[in-house]
């Protein structure tokens, strides 16, 4: 039997959200999400009318305020929207507009009336944010007359106020806070204005858009006369590796035979650049973040017309795989702005498009427009399709190296997958192991023996490795030693190369050791070694010297005897400083090379925490650092000759050691 005391699921247990509370109890239906995101696209509601009537040629500048309490302001200069008394629906339009789900004058946009090419598509903008607001206070001016709306949480208050004033000016003022009983938070970054007003003016040319941040009192302007163009040209400077083409289109297609036949224009700039890429998609100037329609353009046109030029010219080589988009898009800065009359948007938050028409257009006409800028421009054409061919050898290279890093890098330790001659430390309490990479098999044996062996692991590397900063990935995943230590210490490479970036493995959880300490003798070919090793983990993991975990060994210089006493000089002021305490006779003699040192020694000197002498590698200034690494081991050889004539003296001392 059925517990009674459970609730009934009957007919009135069916119930419908009304008024206002079908925003403030699921805003994530209108704005995709109750957070952060949800609330910026409310904003975005407001501004795309604002936009709408700029581009219906009504205002050049839209004035936004990010108040300190979050509240926001946005003010145009528009026609001002219709809020006064409406004969045809016999209720006043501020009512239909802001109170009215699905209410608004751009649903006969297809029809050459108002907005075209509108933002807003479903009549929800005003509505919904209004909906959504602790309060919205509404300004217009049109007609000789300022109109004055409030609400509170959904609900008008004072009704609607209007004077007759003496006044040309139009347009509209929003004031309004998003409600934090409907957003889980409302506090809008100062970045999110920044960036979508940024995006507004490039694909509205000439629109000025202001934003004034009250928090921190500073004022930016945005606009681009020459809107994607400007741009594009903002983006690659003037070291692009081909100019800049621009095309514009317009054309009348529908989506399906018994679908409506609808207008559709649009815009594309692009070139091709060695360093930068970036593809950015613009519907009715809504920023397309997944694309849709005009990303498939793309990808179609650009991959057919590239691979038809690499064929025909002969670039390929014998039984070469063909390209594929992501060869051109390492190279490719692109913007599409289209705009049509009727849109099939993915969702209200208008990230994607899906019309069919606008994908066939835009893919036919950059497949014309394409060829025929190949055939004009040979030697560009020729550039694209060499960088292309570049990046596409560099991807393949690249994945063969990933598959075999992948390989080589993974497993444990264990006595089926062992490092050669490393020798592990017993606990396995990460703050406390600390790994030393020593130079040699003789340094190995004195290490090994002066070690404490309860967290002191040892792993010697064999001659001078591979310098990272002058050899390619390929060239540095098939060094043994490379791979050796790479495994030891446990946290995968770090890859930021766009052709390589599927190498990158990095995790610094997986890190084995609370220190990795360099430990080479102190002499000039120790000193290479050493310079090696940081070039390495400069280039392969540069987040263990962010993180603190580099360090180096230092080695003393001297041992000095006096009696029954050893001293021990890291450097010649030390030595001086030794020298004038004792008393009577003493011995000096240059410390050996780490393998012919006692164990005992070694521990005192070099190992034992309580007396060892270590040197924390720091990233103090890393552009410094960078230029250091490429001046000394990198490719400037002018550079590096330079340099040494100029302060080599400093460093003679050390050639005499060795």
């Amino acid at each position: 039997m059925e517990d009674k005391d459970k609730m009934s699921y009957d007919n009135e247990s069916i119930t419908s959200l009304k008024g206002a509370d079908r925003v403030r109890l699921r805003p994530s239906v209108i704005f995709g999400s109750d957070g952060l995101e949800g609330c910026q696209h409310s904003v975005f509601e407001i501004l795309s009318n604002s936009i709408d009537e700029a581009r219906e040629g009504f205002g050049s500048k839209i004035e936004v305020i990010r108040h300190k309490d979050f509240s926001i302001t946005i003010k145009d200069y528009g026609r001002g929207i219709p809020v006064d008394y409406n004969q045809k629906e016999e209720r006043y339009n501020w009512e239909l507009l802001f109170c009215e789900l699905y209410a608004g004058g751009k649903y006969l946009n297809n029809s050459g009336e108002n907005y075209e090419f509108s933002l807003g598509l479903n009549g929800l903008g005003l509505c919904s944010t209004q909906y959504s607001s602790e309060f919205m206070k509404v300004l217009v001016v049109r007609d000789g007359y300022k109109y004055i709306i409030n609400f509170e949480k959904g609900e008008n208050i004072g009704g609607f106020k209007k004077e007759k004033i003496n006044s040309k000016e139009t347009g509209t003022c929003i004031y309004w806070k998003p409600d934090r009983d409907v957003f889980t938070d409302i506090n809008i970054p100062l970045f999110y204005y920044q960036d979508v007003l940024k995006r507004q003016s490039i694909v509205n040319k000439g629109l000025t858009f202001e934003l004034f941040d009250e928090e921190s009192g500073e004022r930016f302007t945005y606009c681009y006369e020459n809107g994607i163009k400007d741009y594009i040209s903002e983006i690659v400077g003037n070291e692009a590796l081909t100019e800049i083409q621009y095309y514009e289109n317009e054309t009348m297609g529908r989506d399906r035979e018994d679908k409506p036949e609808y207008k559709l224009k649009f815009e594309v700039a692009f070139c091709f650049d060695n360093e930068k890429n970036i593809v950015e998609y613009y519907h009715n100037s809504s920023y397309l973040e997944y694309g849709g329609s005009p990303d498939k353009a793309v990808k179609s046109a650009f991959v057919y017309a590239i691979d038809s030029y690499l064929k025909n010219n002969d670039v390929y080589k014998k039984d070469e795989k063909k390209i594929v988009y992501s060869d051109i898009e390492d190279s490719l800065v692109l913007i599409i702005n289209s705009f049509s009359t009727i849109t099939s948007y993915e969702n209200q938050t208008k990230k994607s498009i899906t019309n069919k028409f606008i994908q066939e257009a835009i893919t036919d006409f950059l497949k014309k427009q394409l060829e025929i800028y190949f055939i004009e421009n040979k030697g560009e054409a020729d550039k694209i399709a060499n960088q292309v061919i570049v990046n596409k050898r560099s991807r393949e290279t690249a994945e063969k190296t990933r598959i075999n890093i992948k390989k080589k890098l993974n497993g444990n330790l264990d006595m089926n997958n062992r490092v050669e001659k490393f020798v592990n430390c017993r606990t396995k309490d990460v703050t406390k192991r600390e790994l030393y990479i020593v130079e040699g098999d003789s340094a190995l044996g004195s290490c090994m023996l002066g070690r404490d062996a309860e967290f002191q692991g040892i792993m010697p590397i064999r001659g001078k490795i591979l310098n990272c900063l002058k050899a390619n990935y390929d060239k540095i995943f098939k060094s043994d030693i490379i791979i050796d230590l790479l495994r030891v210490i446990g946290c995968g490479v770090e890859i930021k190369s766009k052709h390589n970036k599927d190498l990158n493995s990095f995790d610094i959880e997986q890190l084995k050791w609370s220190k990795i300490i360099i430990c080479t003798d102190a002499d000039v070919d120790g000193f290479q070694i050493r310079a090696l090793l940081l070039t390495m983990i400069y280039c392969l993991a540069p987040t263990l010297i962010n993180e603190k975990k580099v360090f180096i060994a230092e080695s003393p210089l001297y041992e000095i005897n006096s009696g029954k006493k050893t001293y021990f000089a890291y450097s010649e002021k030390e030595k001086t400083d030794i020298l004038k305490k004792l008393k009577g006779s003493y011995s000096i003699q240059r410390s050996k090379g780490l393998g012919e040192n006692e164990p005992e020694m070694m521990w005192q000197t070099t190992m034992n925490p309580e007396t060892r002498k270590l040197i924390l590698v720091l990233p103090d200034d890393v552009k410094k650092t960078q230029f250091i690494f490429d001046l000394l081991l990198g490719d400037n050889l002018q550079g590096r000759k330079d340099f040494i004539e100029k302060f080599g003296y400093k460093y003679i001392d050390l050639s005499e050691m060795s």
